[in-house]
């Protein structure tokens, strides 16, 4: 398995890599691993869902 940083996972899914590192420290993206002041995470992770927009499809 290869890994990625997070600026290569931000790059890949097209969102800030302070937003993948946060998601990393939150524990949402599996098999991310910190490795002194990196997070690694696997190239085949799956990116999760954006809680950060939930119900905002409804007007709430």
């Amino acid at each position: 398995m290869e890994y990625l940083t997070t600026t290569q996972i931000a790059e890949k899914w097209n969102i800030s890599r302070r937003r993948v590192a946060k998601l990393c420290a939150e524990g949402r993206i599996d098999g991310a691993k910190l490795m002194g002041k990196t997070w690694w995470v696997p190239d085949d992770a799956e990116k999760p869902e954006d809680q950060r927009l939930k119900g905002k499809c409804n007007g709430q």
